[in-house]
């Protein structure tokens, strides 16, 4: 890989690692490389408050990590990369098993 394209890489991994660097992102995109989930079923699994929780898939929607998909009332969030999957899939490997 050229050093242009490298830097490049580096800066949009770079960008990718800080907008998942808080706890909760990274608890919500953890149980998303399951699949997707509504907000309902997040705020089971992550044990915040719906404002919080609203905020924090505003946040990764708009940063494009997140896309979601709306059926009626309801709306759906799925992680929008499958290397960003790899990726937390990676890291479950390494610090949770």
């Amino acid at each position: 890989m050229n050093p242009e394209k490298m830097q490049g890489k580096c800066h949009e991994v770079s960008s990718m690692m800080k907008a998942i660097a808080h706890p909760q992102r990274l608890m919500i995109l953890c149980h998303l490389t399951e699949g997707e989930k509504n907000v309902g079923e997040m705020l089971e699994r992550c044990e915040i408050s719906q404002s919080q929780m609203s905020q924090f898939l505003n946040r990764m929607h708009r940063e494009k990590l997140l896309k979601v998909r709306k059926e009626g009332q309801f709306s759906f969030y799925s992680i929008a990369d499958k290397n960003l999957i790899k990726l937390i899939q990676s890291m479950q490997k390494i610090f949770c098993d």
